[in-house]
């Protein structure tokens, strides 16, 4: 079930897209992955840059398991009022707080708190975010 209105560049690509719940005011941008064996619930406006993924897949480490087709998958949970930077990637299980930004490049491996900027690799929240963060009216490009 997705949330009108939604903006999704092409190329999307997903396993199922019956596990995305999307609220409304959706954006993905170019080239988004969406691996959804689990359910992926994103709230509303977020902004998922291009060259995102999402999994909620977890393949075996044994590798005999692996080979026999042997996986799980765990739930992706992205709060509302999100941002994604460019090359995020979501890894099951996690779930990224209402209001957060996830710096470009970032690999998300735990759950990130609402209304916090995280970043790197893996994932860390570096401060939160306060008004000294708003951009003045004449740097607003419209």
């Amino acid at each position: 079930m997705w949330g009108e209105p939604f903006v999704i560049h092409s190329p999307f690509h997903c396993d199922f897209g019956t596990n995305i719940r999307a609220g409304k005011n959706l954006i993905c941008n170019y080239n988004v992955t969406i691996l959804d064996e689990g359910e992926v619930t994103i709230g509303d406006n977020v902004f998922i840059g291009p060259n995102c993924s999402i999994y909620t897949i977890i393949h075996a480490l044994n590798p005999q398991q692996r080979n026999g087709g042997i996986m799980r998958s765990a739930p992706v949970t992205i709060g509302s009022d999100v941002w994604l930077g460019g090359n995020v990637v979501v890894l099951p299980g996690v779930t990224i707080g209402d209001g957060s930004v996830i710096g470009a490049g970032s690999v998300v491996v735990k759950d990130i708190p609402s209304g916090v900027l995280a970043v790197g690799n893996p994932c860390k929240v570096v401060r939160p975010i306060t008004a000294a963060d708003d951009v003045e009216e004449n740097e607003i490009l419209r």
